[in-house]
């Protein structure tokens, strides 16, 4: 039976940082968009509140703005060789993250079978965005259970990889986990844990519970 695997993107596929503290570096915004992710992080506000912030700070967003943070990153190692390697093997993979979905979508073009992230419009903004369209931990298992009913697998064939509390509800209805340079929230959720720089180094971790 082939396997899917999810991949969480900000501070998992994406290293200490998240995508929209990298689009806002481009604007020299970032110290405001850290405390955005703070207070997400710590419950003071829900992913609408921050999608309808952080579209405020980019109002001066454009497509160059995107590519250079996308280029710029900080990304793991290996990513498109690991997701080579899943096709290779009959597997799926795919990007489920909070972050924007013009950020997100990107990662199609280095090998996900999918992408999804918070909804907005397109950059440069000209329609305004629609806080219901931000994604949540909930939102991570409809989104994956869309997926399995796509690819012909169940839940019992997917495996999670992720970092923080947004991931927490995804963890908890599949078999195999791995926790990746993780905080305090995924403690003892995750069937593996992985720290450092490389996505081969988390996938293979994950290829010995096949």
């Amino acid at each position: 039976m082939a396997r899917l695997h999810l991949f969480d993107l900000d501070g998992t596929l994406l290293h200490g940082t998240t995508a929209p503290v990298e689009i806002s570096r481009q604007l020299g915004l970032e110290a405001e968009t850290i405390e955005l992710d703070q207070a997400m992080s710590a419950g003071r506000i829900g992913p609408p509140e921050y999608a309808a912030r952080v579209y405020t700070l980019w109002a001066e967003l454009t497509e160059a703005h995107v590519t250079a943070a996308f280029d710029g990153a900080p990304w793991l190692a290996r990513i498109r060789d690991v997701w080579a390697e899943i096709r290779g093997s009959g597997d799926y993979c795919a990007v489920v993250s909070l972050s924007p979905s013009f950020f997100v979508e990107r990662l199609l073009d280095w090998g996900a079978h999918a992408a999804f992230g918070s909804r907005f419009p397109e950059v440069p903004f000209v329609e305004p965005v629609d806080p219901a369209g931000a994604l949540t931990a909930a939102a991570k298992v409809t989104i994956a259970d869309r997926l399995c009913e796509q690819f012909g697998v169940g839940r019992a064939d997917c495996v999670a990889y992720g970092d923080s509390m947004s991931d927490r509800d995804l963890f908890g209805v599949v078999p195999v986990s791995v926790a990746v340079n993780a905080d305090r929230h995924l403690a003892g959720l995750a069937t593996y844990s992985y720290t450092g720089q490389d996505l081969w180094g988390a996938y293979e971790l994950a290829c010995g519970a096949r």
